[in-house]
């Protein structure tokens, strides 16, 4: 059974900083993407950041610049650093794998971890 942990949110103030983490557990055999995608309150879920096994990113026009993606593969897990929070970042951000473990390949979903930007 895989399963997709996230942590790291939490209340920042607009202009700080947050680290997003999401560890990949479970019998997985190969990992091709993970990503983050975010849900406001009234809004549909939106790609925020995304990373595939070969490194190419993709980010949303709303967080290009301060944003950054990566991943250590060793471990099965993906970061989000969040730079210049501002008030609309707010929302919870859920991580995302494409991956193949003894199930045929296919889309996990983490629980969610939320994200306030106030002051």
């Amino acid at each position: 059974q895989v399963q997709l942990v996230e942590s790291g949110g939490g209340f920042v103030q607009p202009g700080g900083s947050l680290r997003l983490s999401c560890a990949a557990s479970g019998n997985i055999f190969v990992t091709y993407a993970m990503g983050w995608y975010r849900q406001a309150p009234g809004k549909p879920r939106e790609l925020v950041a995304g990373l595939t096994s070969g490194g190419t990113t993709t980010y949303a026009d709303s967080v290009k610049g301060r944003f950054a993606i990566s991943s250590d593969s060793a471990k099965n897990t993906v970061y989000l650093r969040m730079d210049s929070l501002k008030p609309e970042d707010t929302a919870v951000y859920y991580c995302n794998a494409d991956l193949q473990s003894f199930s045929p390949r296919r889309t996990y979903w983490g629980q969610g971890t939320q994200v306030i930007v106030s002051s």
